[in-house]
């Protein structure tokens, strides 16, 4: 476990408890710190608010959460002014992966997926893939 993981930030954008928990949890046993968004309402603001004071440095985006879904949520931050905004890397949480298809995501912005039901170990693999 190297010492740079303790100060990165992982922005959970996810409307079910109980993966919100369970990926949570998994995330902080690797020493990540974690941001929660329980809406697609909120994934902006959480990324905005934090910018100064804990910047994220990664976003893991269900792709069915309400208010705005995780495709709109994406294209919003590919969109945004902000480089360090911008630039994160989007990993897309689908439970219907099947209804996207990988030039779908591209095309939003979202820099890899993982499946429904996750796989803890390739969640962790993917996060620190993405984020060191």
């Amino acid at each position: 476990m190297s010492a740079d993981t303790a100060s990165k930030t992982i922005l959970i954008a996810e409307d079910s408890s109980v993966i919100l928990n369970l990926t949570r949890k998994i995330l902080e046993l690797q020493k990540y710190k974690i941001v929660l968004a329980k809406n697609g309402g909120e994934v902006l603001k959480q990324l905005e608010g934090n910018l100064e004071t804990n910047p994220v440095d990664c976003v893991l985006m269900d792709i069915n959460i309400p208010v705005k879904d995780g495709m709109q949520c994406t294209r919003e931050i590919r969109a945004h002014v902000d480089p360090k905004i911008n630039k994160l890397p989007i990993i897309a949480i689908t439970g219907n992966a099947n209804n996207y298809s990988m030039d779908q995501f591209r095309e939003a912005g979202v820099t890899d997926y993982l499946p429904k039901p996750l796989d803890f170990d390739a969640l962790v693999r993917v996060v620190k893939q993405y984020v060191g």
